[in-house]
């Protein structure tokens, strides 16, 4: 196989009457075969053609996640078209400079956000059509019902077939199959060339660590145009004759989040792909069910998550030497416990693809525990985007996994010099699944492909057993007053992970004296806490209590504290800031996948980070702390 197209033909083949699709209608889940799925794609592919589409041009996909995203897709490809994946995320403007960047004809949207499209399309002369899910007719010439798209494109294929089996018979694998665009951060976006080369390998590697059998189910929960729900849900899945249902859409974001918890016990999925900001709700979910059956069972279960901590290890030692001991009392949590659990994450989950970020250690203990593992993988887009991964066979905690087969991956140094196990570099890719470059930016694809190597910017290290041990980004590394060079993220993820009243926190370090934190406090939890310790909310006790909370939960880093010794002092915040407002896309402190964009926080709260390296700004109890803690009640 070759390409997407080969791909799917494939699949449609051999598992004609397997479910590929399942989408929720008239208040249930319901599914679509393979083999439907294939007669949908050739009418759009039809339509296409028939409108003009001609090999190579781009056409935009910006809807959420529903059979006919997929449909639409495999409709662009077989018409030889390359598919621009665009976020719902997106402002006007951003989706304004994709569609005139990449040079789109046309664009197929989704009805919930075709207002994105009120203010811009009239100053994009190059978009010839939109098509639009969810209308019942065709509101213009230039604005089509994707339903009498298809029907158009039904009648052509009725009479055209032989022309689009040649147009198929002309893809090749080194040819575009998406442009897919980062998230601006520094810049603007850049458009990732992948082929449909780059894709089918990746698909290769990524069923190279894990197995999925064909009856199992996925809930793509993760927006389908995000790299990692792409590949490993909607190629990975048909690769194997296996199904992808789509979560149930709300009106609002919020309405969407809130099917997801219904919609996993309706589709009972067996697999599910996460990142960490989702792991970490469900876990919230699990815990807040838990304590809703009392100090007794809530009791029972810390015990037993402490029990099966010590039996589990690091995942790869599970069991070994002492732990065998365990075994019995574990099994027993495992019976009248763990598996009650699971039944309300659908009774059928085997496991989690993690990815996205770091996942802290202790987040990967506790679904391992209750029988869930997250097996945390890394990639990134330009790497279509799989690069590693853990699976049921070989987990390691604190670790991204194995690399994939049909991959070369080297850790470099400085001079480019390649780095024994255990030493951190860069990380750095040769293989099938490295992207052709930046779309119409030679510049920028010099600087990050070299003699066939892609330089990811990531820093990491291969562990004595193996594992890939990812340490961030090279960009959001700490620099100290001598030079010395560290990575906050893990840092970061565990003061989140383990601090019940700080809700976000950035740390900050540029050849500075010491370590800064950026925080955003947890106020529902503070609020809990005032009220347990019956302090009068508003008042300036409970601001410096507050303030008291969270120096102690920072605390446990330090000295005889819980944590101490997980990480260097120097790295851990010596002076904090309580922010007087969140980070969101409205200041720019997060992009459109909702990802902190360090450099736009640096440069949006420097006033706070220069008050921190100041005598009054080292204490945590200073003014501006408290007033900015009033906002925030307020």
């Amino acid at each position: 196989m070759e390409t997407l197209i080969d791909l799917f033909k494939e699949a449609a083949r051999k598992f004609k009457n397997n479910i590929y699709l399942w989408e929720k209608q008239n208040g249930k889940y319901s599914g679509t075969t393979y083999g439907s799925v294939e007669k949908e794609v050739h009418k759009v592919a039809a339509a296409f053609i028939a409108n003009g589409i001609n090999k190579g041009d781009r056409i935009a996909l910006l809807s959420e996640g529903r059979n006919n995203w997929i449909i639409s897709e495999l409709g662009i490809l077989y018409a030889g078209g390359c598919c621009v994946p665009l976020s719902v995320r997106l402002q006007k403007e951003e989706i304004k400079f994709r569609l005139e960047h990449s040079g789109c004809r046309m664009a197929i949207i989704s009805g919930l956000y075709f207002t994105k499209f009120d203010d811009i399309w009239d100053r994009l002369p190059g978009l010839e059509k939109i098509i639009v899910f969810d209308i019942p007719e065709n509101l213009s010439q230039r604005i089509v019902s994707f339903e009498l798209f298809k029907k158009d494109g039904e009648l052509f294929f009725a009479n055209n077939n032989q022309l689009i089996e040649e147009r198929i018979n002309t893809i090749t694998s080194d040819d575009l199959a998406n442009i897919s665009y980062t998230s601006g951060t520094t810049a603007d976006p850049k458009g990732i060339m992948l082929s449909h080369g780059n894709y089918v390998t990746n698909v290769k590697q990524a069923l190279s660590l894990m197995n999925i059998p064909e009856y199992y189910r996925t809930l793509a929960i993760l927006p389908w145009d995000h790299s990692f729900a792409h590949t490993t849900c909607l190629y990975c899945f048909m690769a194997m004759g296996a199904s992808v249902g789509a979560p149930q859409s709300g009106k609002t974001m919020v309405e969407s989040l809130k099917n997801i918890p219904v919609n996993i016990k309706e589709l009972k999925p067996h697999l599910m792909m996460s990142v960490p900001a989702i792991s970490k709700n469900f876990r919230k979910n699990i815990e807040s069910g838990i304590a809703q059956k009392g100090k007794i069972i809530s009791g029972l279960f810390k015990f037993a998550l402490k029990i099966a901590y010590l039996y589990n290890g690091l995942g790869n030692n599970k069991g070994k030497n002492l732990r065998i001991l365990l075994l019995p009392l574990n099994a027993l949590f495992e019976k009248i416990l763990f598996r009650k659990v699971r039944e309300g994450l659908g009774g059928d989950m085997k496991f989690f693809i993690g990815g996205g970020a770091l996942l802290d250690t202790e987040l990967q203990r506790f679904f391992y525990a209750i029988g869930i593992p997250v097996c945390q993988g890394y990639g990134l887009s330009e790497a279509s985007p799989v690069i590693s991964s853990n699976s049921l066979a070989n987990i390691k905690f604190g670790t991204s996994g194995r690399i994939v087969k049909f991959l070369d991956l080297k850790i470099v140094g400085d001079h480019n010099n390649e780095l024994a196990p255990g030493i951190p570099g860069e990380i750095v890719i040769m293989g099938g699944n490295v992207m052709k470059g930046y779309w119409n930016n030679p510049r920028a694809t010099e600087d990050v492909i070299r003699d066939g190597w892609l330089y990811t910017g990531d820093m990491g290290y291969i562990d004595n057993d193996g594992y890939l041990v990812v340490l961030g980004r090279f960009k959001s590394l700490l620099i100290g007053n001598d030079g010395e060079k560290y990575s906050p993220e893990g840092i970061e993820e565990a003061i989140v992970s383990n601090c019940r009243f700080i809700d976000q926190i950035i740390l900050y370090n540029n050849q500075s004296p010491y370590t800064v934190g950026l925080i955003i406090p947890d106020i529902s939890n503070i609020r809990q806490q005032l009220q347990k310790e019956k302090v009068t909310i508003g008042t300036p006790e409970s601001v410096l209590t507050s303030l008291k909370l969270i120096k102690t939960e920072l605390d446990q880093w330090y000295g005889k504290g819980k944590y101490a010794g997980d990480f260097p002092e120097r790295w851990l915040p010596t002076a904090i800031s309580i922010l007087p407002e969140g980070f969101t896309q409205h200041n720019h402190c997060l992009n459109s996948s909702l990802k902190l964009v360090r450099p736009k926080i640096y440069e949006y709260f420097s006033r706070q980070i220069e008050f921190l390296y100041t005598p009054e700004g080292r204490v945590i109890e200073n003014d501006v702390n408290q007033n900015n803690l009033v906002k925030w009640f307020n």
